[in-house]
């Protein structure tokens, strides 16, 4: 059976964290980039599915193609990293400075990356500024305000509301990297990070990465927004609650679920593969089989 028991995958956890603080800056740097465009065209393929069917939960059931592509490619995912790394911190086997030099990295590859393809997208969708009347621009300029002036209209409460929706947003976006563990099959894998990623995507929550490409991708098409109502009113509460919901009810949650007032401890050395394989690559998609608590 190819299925992984969740001690095991809450000791994988714990080792991707490791193993993805362990990296260069130039690696995080890249694989950020990367999973920034990647989740860019993703969200530009839903937003298609919307358009051309009316229908929004279709957006939602395509969606997680990015994401899947992202963990099996072993790509960086800042909102994944928000569950593996504080408790690798927790187990001490990385530092503080290590975890957010991690996030410092990856972020700063996630704004590039989907900087790059917002910019692209741009000039496809406008036929290189020619054609302003493709329905995905007026998408992209209302979602881009409406994650912006839409909290702002709303003061005080607007800031509080999008950290609860990004909380919300993270808790099953982490749960997505973490299904990923529960299967040693492509198949399995796929098929078990698609359900908590299509869970966020249908409701609206907030998610930093794909606002790292929506809210500058409708800026470049005219959206009446700065990058002060981007980063005051969507991106700096979001990354707080993406890491509130990743850290606090993935993976502390799991950690509570399975190990707090278990005399069996998690091993605080990297567990030893069965057969002789390589340790664990910074994929949060490569469970390894750890040592069992």
């Amino acid at each position: 059976m190819d299925f992984v028991k969740p001690a095991e995958v809450l000791q994988s956890m714990v080792e991707a964290g490791e193993s993805k603080a362990r990296m260069n800056r130039v690696q995080m740097l890249i694989r950020g980039f990367l999973a920034g465009a990647i989740l860019a065209f993703a969200t530009t393929l839903a937003y298609t599915a919307v358009s051309q069917t009316s229908v929004g939960l279709a957006g939602a059931l395509i969606f997680p193609a990015g994401f899947v592509i992202i963990i099996l490619l072993g790509l960086e995912l800042v909102t994944g990293n928000f569950a593996m790394l504080p408790l690798a911190v927790m187990k001490r086997r990385i530092t503080w400075m290590d975890m957010l030099r991690n996030y410092f990295w990856v972020i700063t590859g996630h704004l590039l990356g989907c900087a790059f393809y917002a910019l692209l997208y741009g000039l496809t969708i406008t036929k290189m500024g020619t054609d302003m009347g493709n329905p995905l621009i007026q998408t992209l300029i209302q979602n881009s305000e409406t994650k912006t002036l839409g909290y702002q209209h709303l003061g005080g409460a607007g800031i509080v509301l999008v950290t609860i929706k990004a909380i919300l947003c993270n808790w099953m976006v982490t749960l997505g990297a973490v299904m990923a563990m529960t299967s040693t099959s492509t198949l399995g894998k796929i098929v078990a990070m698609w359900l908590p990623i299509t869970i966020f995507f249908a409701q609206g929550f907030e998610h930093a990465v794909v606002n790292m490409f929506v809210i500058p991708a409708g800026m470049m098409l005219g959206a009446q927004v700065s990058v002060a109502d981007w980063w005051l009113w969507n991106q700096i509460p979001v990354l707080v609650g993406n890491l509130i919901g990743g850290a606090v009810f993935t993976g502390l949650g799991l950690y509570a679920a399975h190990h707090w007032g278990n005399p069996v401890k998690l091993s605080t050395k990297l567990a030893t593969i069965q057969g002789g394989r390589s340790g664990l690559a910074s994929s949060d998609a490569a469970p390894k089989l750890g040592t069992r608590s």
